[in-house]
């Protein structure tokens, strides 16, 4: 099992930035894929982005406004985002899988889930 703890969520105003980060520990025997998912009040889970060891897939809403990032030697992988806007506001949860995902924004393909980390912007 793989575990996986969230950080860097908060309150911000809408313009701003926040940057989340998840670190993953536990019994990790190969590369990971990683992910962001969010999920606003009585909405349903929405992918917001993945990378594996080759590169980053996004939603379509954080192409322009998101960037993702990992940190392999660490398994770290960090969600930089700018331009906030107040419809981004939602609980943020970092997933996880061995290897590489055949749907990397389906939350199908990931077996482990941080707890999360709220975001909030206020406008």
């Amino acid at each position: 099992q793989v575990q996986l703890v969230e950080s860097g969520g908060g309150a911000v105003q809408a313009g701003g930035s926040l940057r989340l980060s998840c670190e993953a520990s536990g019994h990790i025997y190969s590369s990971l894929t990683m992910g962001w998912f969010r999920q606003a009040p009585d909405k349903e889970r929405e992918a917001v982005a993945s990378i594996d060891s080759l590169e980053p897939t996004y939603a379509d809403f954080a192409k322009d406004r998101f960037i993702i990032s990992k940190d392999n030697a660490k398994n770290v992988v960090y969600l930089q985002m700018n331009s906030l806007k107040p419809e981004d506001t939602a609980r943020y949860y970092c997933a996880a899988r061995h290897g590489t995902a055949p749907s990397p924004l389906d939350e199908d393909n990931y077996n482990n889930w941080g707890q999360g980390t709220q975001v909030t912007v206020s406008s």
